[in-house]
C-alpha cells in the first residue's frame, strides 16, 4: 500500500476551512483513480509537548506508489491539488510513501 499524508497548518478562519474542506475539498479528492480510503483526523492534533499548529491530518490510501502518480497526474488529482490554496490559508504539507506491515 501506499499512502498520501497531507497536514494541514492551522488556517486564519478555522470555521470557513472545516466547511470548505467538507463540502468541497473531500468530494473533489474522492474522484481521484485508485483512491482506496480517506481519513481525517477527527479533534485537534497534539504532540507530547502540546499543540501542535496542525489543524488537520488527512490520510488518502492507494494500492501502490505507481497508483499515487497516477492518481495526482490525472484530471481529478491536478484538480484536487490546486483546490488547496483555495481554502489552506494556514498552509499545506503532501507527503507520499510505501508502507509495509511490520
Amino acid at each position: 500500500m501506499a499512502q498520501v499524508l497531507v497536514t494541514y497548518k492551522t488556517p486564519k478562519d478555522t470555521a470557513a476551512f472545516d466547511k470548505y474542506y467538507a463540502e468541497t475539498h473531500i468530494p473533489l479528492a474522492k474522484k481521484m483513480p485508485g483512491l482506496r480510503k480517506y481519513q481525517v483526523s477527527k479533534g485537534a492534533v497534539a504532540t507530547p509537548a502540546g499543540p501542535s499548529g496542525i489543524h488537520l491530518i488527512a490520510t488518502l490510501t492507494f494500492d501502490s506508489m505507481a497508483a499515487v502518480q497516477a492518481a495526482f497526474t490525472s484530471a481529478e488529482g491536478r484538480a484536487t491539488a490546486a483546490d488547496v490554496p483555495k481554502f489552506a490559508t494556514g498552509g499545506a504539507d503532501i507527503m507520499f510513501f510505501d508502507t509495509r506491515d511490520v
